[in-house]
């Protein structure tokens, strides 16, 4: 089915999908994690970079916490979606579907401050790993380093169509097919599609490209087995030089497009601090280690940035 090259992309992909994420270094103390976290606020010139954590509170799972999707789904690579017209029916018939649950996701308070610590100068910028639009509907100007579903290219020609609209088409095409295939759908998942049988997947009717047809649709985020955009790199890495310090929050930091913002904070000597409800691969670099709820640690967090500091 791929290419050699194809092939080999395709390999790493799948290990980094089964990539686990060991304890490098225990959590510390609540208490001394929190103030080690609060300390670095108030210092200000802080990079924030989320993970799926800050969208559960939204309704959103994530992929490697202990009821993870990761646990019973397997994402589909990039090369899988790209040489395979059936995987990606198989995409789109599960993605409309799960487009009912995702799309009308909201953010969540952690969304919220975030956005309002970024306003406030508190952060120079947020990293999201997330594809849910939720801290940019937060208000928050956010660098989304894997894209967002709300927007559908075509692999083809390039042409870009907004998610909605093709949504519309494809319940023009399938009248009724959401509604009733929600009944028997399963596991709404981080990338926005759910589990379906393949019966269900036989029946949906996959719509072309508005300006050459082809069946190459594809949402504009990044697969397992693609590259970051160059310019979202750079962004990223003038961020990276911009800022004193590292907050990770909600993310295990399994997949190396997140973690490699961790190395490059880590070997310029600027400090790190982890909230996370599991062990994070930055935790070995991180000062600071909380593990603990994300909306409410972000909330008492707050509390404390609102009041003045203890002299």
């Amino acid at each position: 089915m791929f290419n050699h090259q194809a092939e080999q992309a395709h390999r790493a992909a799948l290990r980094s999908i089964a990539r686990t994420v060991q304890e490098t270094a225990g959590p510390q103390d609540p208490g001394v994690a929190r103030a080690g976290v609060l300390s670095l606020l108030r210092s200000g010139s802080v990079l924030c970079v989320t993970g799926a954590g800050i969208s559960t509170d939204s309704g959103i799972p994530d992929y490697r916490g202990p009821a993870g999707s990761l646990q019973r789904h397997r994402p589909m690579t990039f090369q899988e979606f790209e040489y395979d017209a059936a995987a990606r029916r198989r995409y789109w018939a599960r993605s409309f579907v799960g487009w009912r649950h995702l799309g009308d996701a909201k953010p969540n308070r952690g969304h919220e401050i975030l956005a309002h610590w970024q306003r406030s100068g508190v952060l120079t910028g947020i990293v999201t790993q997330n594809v849910d639009g939720l801290h940019a509907a937060a208000g928050a100007d956010t660098i989304a380093l894997h894209g967002d579903l709300v927007r559908v290219i075509c692999l083809t020609c390039g042409n870009v169509e907004d998610r909605h609209a093709l949504d519309i088409r494809l319940e023009q095409a399938n009248p009724g097919y959401a509604e009733a295939a929600a009944v028997a759908a399963e596991n709404v998942n981080p990338d926005g599609d759910v589990t379906l049988e393949d019966s269900w997947v036989q029946r949906f009717t996959l719509v072309g490209c508005l300006v050459c047809g082809a069946d190459t649709l594809k949402p504009d985020v990044v697969y397992f087995g693609e590259n970051v955009p160059a310019e979202r790199k750079a962004a990223v890495e003038e961020l990276v030089s911009a800022s004193s310090s590292l907050l990770v929050v909600g993310s295990s930091m399994a997949v190396m497009s997140g973690y490699s913002i961790a190395l490059r904070m880590h070997r310029a000597g600027k400090q790190i601090a982890v909230i996370n409800g599991g062990p994070s691969r930055a935790d070995a670099k991180a000062a600071w280690r909380w593990r603990t709820r994300i909306t409410g640690a972000l909330e008492s967090l707050n509390a404390e940035l609102q009041a003045p500091a203890v002299p």
